[in-house]
């Protein structure tokens, strides 16, 4: 099993958390959209999923619910840099329907691998 499954539609953040985790001694992989994750969590499962909120195909929130739904225990981190809201008001959405921590884009690097850390323990 993956350490650690990266759903975001943003290629270029997303191999920037990959490369990073991946640093830190993780197996990552990666999808490009809501459908796409759940289907490669689903094949080759992932101990933590960090997800974006915003993305074409499936958003982040059905895509949290629906991977809560299929497996309750699954870890998950939302990220957003927000679209017609503020970042924070999806955030808080992702937590309400399961997401166990959340971060507005961008990233702070040192708090996301606290966090990965602290829920991979």
């Amino acid at each position: 099993m993956t350490d650690i499954l990266i759903i975001d539609d943003d290629a270029q953040l997303s191999a920037m958390l990959k490369q990073l985790l991946e640093r830190h001694g993780y197996s990552v992989i990666t999808a490009p959209d809501g459908n796409k994750g759940i289907n490669l969590f689903r094949e080759k499962g992932a101990r933590l999923i960090i997800t974006d909120l915003i993305m074409p195909v499936k958003e982040g929130i059905e895509t949290i619910a629906e991977l809560i739904k299929d497996s309750p225990n699954v870890k998950i981190i939302a990220i957003s840099g927000g679209g017609r809201l503020k970042p924070d008001s999806y955030l808080t959405l992702a937590e309400t329907f399961g997401a166990l921590r959340s971060f507005t884009k961008p990233i702070n690097r040192d708090e996301l691998l606290a966090a990965v850390a602290e829920l991979l323990s």
